[in-house]
């Protein structure tokens, strides 16, 4: 795919013009950001799930940059020597003047190379570089942000690897270099005041101080154009961080941001508005079942099952058959992830569902990494007691069909008085008395460090959902991500999320939104927001996302009383659906799977201005 030139990029310094077009074999692409091969958010699930199809249409010439972190590289990484002369050069030179450069495969689809830096390796150069940003560039970085340090360290490393590699080049070079995030912008900054032979883009997924202010429970899109940006930032200590995000978005050449939403916030806290817009997209062949996703739901819904019937022992007065399975999973922030909306939501949901005598059941996971220090005894005791009295009905149905077979043998119908000894019957009263508890279901699966202070637990208590046999919604809240090998829920997140019926996802702050899409590309209905892009994206792409199980909240133009009525409007209407019509609307959900396919979102990114300068 040829690079076009466009009006809305600026020229490059110190750089002879481009040709119309020119042959990917002269460019080399750079991509570089904090969560290469180094998974700490969303941005590794963006550069993991385009790998692939960035490898294919750019082939040696593309190579990953990220932190060199040991553990990670043991388990993700394949070491091997650099292909690319000029690359092995410099790498051997940077080597040689005390930094530690590792170079590897990904071991992900696509394998694409990685070029690895130990930032930790030169922090003795940290004051020094620290000196030269702020005489440079006015940028003070406090000694005890250790965050912001790494990125200091990161930066100068990254551009001292761009700048070494185009001096080792033997014929002028064409380096493209893509930087993720405020972590990776100030190498992309000195890249431009180095005045080096690189074309930069510099992509930002959220603003930091958007994160912030929402957190803060400001009225934030309403009052965009208000905010004093310098103040908010100094005000929440980010000043720094502030400074060298907005710095690489006005020095980038090219400016892009995940959604609509997110470049009308970066026009205003950043100064700048985006030259493009590129939506993340998924690698949804990984993620494709064909016409077995329906199986996959039925055999993951069945595990769930089997965990609900451990952790209600004693109080399971409802029939699985006729329960609906709800979650929301993410960053544990209780406002902007709009955990409090949904909360206040199966609040009168559960009023509805009593009032109007329904019988079906709803539980709603709450997947929400926090502070714990163990599993929760009950937790673990409720699914000891389910393996119990399978064990004991296993061993009830051996013997039982051992006489059957016998009496079948001979000629004879069983006697059904005989075919149950007292044996058996003791062994059935005492597996019922073991089921016999005092208390109710536990809500958390954990021991909580900080439970009286826990938003999630806390808003809970307030609106009483606490599990009682009376109560339609039931909660649970599994704060620790889904491992295969947990002793509690052993489902890895992919599974589970194929189980449940619905995923609920109302946010406030929301720059793109990957839980709904993975719902979509597994044919799951899901709740998103006209706040984040994941919303506004299918608002603009189909005619009616409701009808393909994508709901739509409005929390711009709503207030929260009124927002929150219409989650709950959602929320009944799906409860009031047939497994049939459940079944109708996954087909249909899981036909938009293309739609947030990178090899589709590619050809969107690459539709407009200055589109195909973009790795997406």
């Amino acid at each position: 795919m040829p690079l076009a030139r466009s009006w809305s990029v600026t020229s490059l310094s110190n750089l002879d013009e481009w040709d119309e077009e020119f042959d990917l074999e002269d460019a080399v692409l750079f991509e570089i950001a904090w969560e290469v091969a180094n998974k700490v958010g969303g941005i590794y699930t963006v550069i993991q799930t385009k790998a692939r199809l960035t490898s294919e249409e750019w082939g040696e010439n593309y190579f990953l940059v990220g932190p060199y972190t040991e553990s990670n590289v043991r388990t993700q990484v394949e070491l091997i020597e650099p292909t690319n002369p000029a690359l092995r050069r410099t790498i051997d030179k940077m080597n040689a003047s005390g930094c530690k450069v590792y170079f590897g495969r990904w071991l992900i689809e696509g394998s694409p190379y990685v070029v690895l830096i130990d930032v930790g390796f030169t922090a003795w150069s940290l004051d020094r570089w620290k000196s030269e940003l702020w005489e440079n560039c006015g940028i003070g970085v406090p000694w005890f942000d250790r965050e912001a340090n790494d990125a200091v360290l990161f930066g100068f490393l990254t551009a001292w690897l761009l700048g070494e590699y185009a001096a080792q080049c033997e014929e002028p070079p064409h380096i493209l270099a893509h930087f993720h995030e405020w972590l990776a912008g100030l190498g992309l900054m000195l890249c431009r005041q180095r005045q080096l032979p690189v074309a930069t883009i510099f992509t930002t997924h959220a603003t930091l101080l958007g994160r912030y202010l929402c957190a803060g429970n400001v009225d934030f899109y309403n009052n965009l154009a208000e905010f004093n940006v310098d103040k908010e930032a100094g005000d929440r200590q980010i000043y720094h961080r502030y400074c060298l995000e907005r710095a690489a978005a006005r020095c980038a050449h090219v400016f892009t941001t995940v959604s609509q939403i997110t470049a009308i916030e970066a026009e205003h806290l950043l100064k700048r508005k985006p030259d493009i817009v590129t939506p993340n997209g998924l690698n949804v062949k990984k993620f494709s079942a064909m016409h077995e996703f329906q199986n996959l739901h039925a055999q993951s819904k069945n595990r769930i099952q089997e965990f609900v019937r451990g952790h209600f022992y004693g109080h399971l007065d409802f029939n699985l058959d006729k329960t609906v399975f709800l979650f929301i999973a993410g960053r544990y922030e209780f406002s902007n992830k709009g955990a409090d909306l949904f909360l206040e939501a199966l609040a009168r949901l559960n009023y509805l569902l009593r009032v109007n005598h329904s019988d079906t059941t709803v539980i709603a996971f709450f997947i929400m990494p926090a502070r714990t220090n163990n599993f929760n005894v009950e937790t673990l005791k409720g699914q000891a007691v389910r393996k119990q009295l399978w064990d004991t009905a296993q061993s009830v149905k051996e013997r039982f069909g051992k006489k059957l077979y016998e009496s079948l043998l001979v000629g004879q119908l069983p006697d059904v008085s005989k075919m149950l000894d007292k044996e058996d019957f003791t062994m059935m009263k005492r597996a019922i008395f073991a089921t016999q508890r005092q208390c109710q279901p536990p809500v958390c699966t954990h021991n909580m460090l900080e439970d009286s202070n826990d938003p999630i637990l806390t808003c809970i208590r307030r609106i009483g959902l606490f599990n009682s046999s009376s109560d339609r919604v039931k909660v649970i809240f599994h704060p620790e991500f889904l491992s295969s090998t947990s002793p509690l829920l052993p489902m890895d997140y992919e599974e589970f999320v194929r189980g449940c019926h619905l995923g609920v996802f109302p946010s406030y702050y929301e720059p793109w939104g990957y839980t709904p899409a993975e719902c979509t590309v597994m044919g799951i209905p899901s709740v998103s927001t006209n706040l984040s892009g994941f919303g506004c994206f299918m608002e603009e792409h189909i005619a009616d996302p409701s009808a393909y199980g994508i709901y739509i909240l409005d929390r711009r133009y709503r207030g929260v009383d009124e927002s929150c009525n219409q989650l709950t409007s959602f929320l009944y209407q799906f409860c009031q659906q047939s497994r049939r019509q459940r079944i109708i609307q996954r087909n249909r959900t899981e036909r938009l799977s293309d739609l947030l396919d990178w090899r589709y979102l590619g050809r969107v990114s690459s539709g407009g201005q200055g589109g195909q300068w973009c790795c997406y």
